[in-house]
């Protein structure tokens, strides 16, 4: 059960990183191997609010993370001090009519990216939004959690927003007071 769970999860991911065939599948048996291990050293912390599978399940999931994380930085496609802010139009899918209609709006948002964030934002905003890396291989390259990623992206935008709404360049849907 675990090794059809792991091969369903690399097969959803795998393809956006570029692994098949063989080393997939070995991909996915490691995951399998290393979550029953895990779920064996954690047995006696089971306390049945859930099914056994379902809590099996999220096992399997954080191993199969773990090793498409650390196979993506074995074999990286993009450097994470690489900016291509001319992909950026295309990221968002923007055509090649619209993106010169947009090209203001990607200038101020690059210079909000430069100005406005913290030099970790703009790390984090960088590697995924420009660079597309993975999020789990980003958790691992920078030694912090998913939860401290994702709150870091959320600040990021959330600040490029606002200064972008301050200048004009979309909608100001902050809360108003009565």
């Amino acid at each position: 059960m675990l090794v059809r769970i792991a091969q369903g999860e690399v097969a959803r991911r795998g393809p956006w990183l570029r692994i098949t065939g063989p080393e997939l599948d070995d991909l996915a048996h490691q995951a399998a191997a290393d979550a029953l291990v895990a779920i064996t050293g954690k047995l006696g912390q089971f306390r049945g609010e859930s099914r056994f599978t379902t809590w099996a399940y999220k096992f399997v999931i954080f191993e199969v993370s773990a090793k498409i994380g650390r196979h993506f930085w074995r074999h990286p496609t993009v450097p994470l001090d690489a900016e291509d802010w001319d992909r950026l139009p295309a990221r968002f899918g923007a055509d090649p009519a619209h993106q010169a209609e947009w090209g203001d709006l990607f200038a101020a948002l690059r210079r909000a990216v430069d100005t406005e964030l913290t030099p970790r934002q703009r790390e984090v905003f960088v590697a995924i939004v420009l660079n597309d890396v993975p999020l789990d291989s980003l958790v691992l390259s920078l030694g912090s959690s998913r939860n401290a990623i994702y709150k870091m992206l959320f600040d990021a935008r959330r600040k490029l927003r606002a200064v972008l709404a301050a200048n004009g360049y979309l909608p100001d849907d902050s809360p108003r007071g009565s």
